[in-house]
């Protein structure tokens, strides 16, 4: 059956508008998502954000089922039982624990610098750059470099670094003395701290 030439017309017409609604929907939703930031519409902007982040746990258990909850379950589970039991392997569960908030810890400066928190400049200002000149001085002043009881001893949340107050002596004798004209090299320094600046 064919279809009259009015109708044809009256089809490609209607297309032709749906066509033109829809780029003018478009260039809307193009619009609006330029001017969606966190400074301009902080609600709308973290309703989005919650709103994604419950999509995206949908999708995940659409997929792997029951199975992923039960296993999430269970690792957290077996990971609050050893921290809250004693045992011979507490030693190593507070290094590791100490390990993740020293992670955690410079992973969030610099997460909360690069995403629109300010301009990095602060989390430098209030905490790597005074990390790295404390260092140093500390260093130069002693001589040595190994001053760090592990990776992990430095400026913290509520916590400074443990070499901080400890006197020249509780290190032992310099490596490098200033008095023999010998500096400590750059590169040494800077592997005692660059962990920290790239997190």
């Amino acid at each position: 059956m064919e279809i009259p030439k009015t109708q044809e017309q009256d089809i490609n017409n209607m297309s032709i508008v749906v066509s033109k609604v829809l780029a003018g929907i478009r260039e809307k939703q193009r619009e609006e998502l330029e001017n969606l930031t966190l400074a301009t519409q902080p609600i709308k902007t973290f309703a989005y954000f919650v709103l994604a982040i419950a999509q995206f746990v949908q999708r995940l258990f659409a997929k792997n089922g029951w199975l992923l909850l039960l296993t999430s379950v269970f690792i957290g589970t077996i990971g609050i039982l050893v921290i809250t039991i004693d045992g011979p392997y507490q030693e190593h569960v507070l290094e590791l624990v100490n390990y993740l908030r020293f992670g955690l810890w410079w992973l969030a400066l610099g997460v909360a610098s690069s995403i629109g928190l300010g301009s990095g400049l602060h989390t430098f200002v209030l905490y790597l750059g005074p990390h790295i000149a404390l260092f140093t001085i500390k260093a130069v002043k002693c001589g040595r470099v190994d001053i760090k009881s592990s990776v992990y001893d430095t400026i913290q949340l509520h916590s400074g670094p443990s070499w901080l107050d400890r006197n020249c002596s509780a290190f032992g004798p310099p490596m490098y003395s200033s008095l023999q004209g010998s500096r400590i090299p750059l590169t040494s320094i800077l592997a005692q701290i660059q962990l920290e600046a790239v997190l």
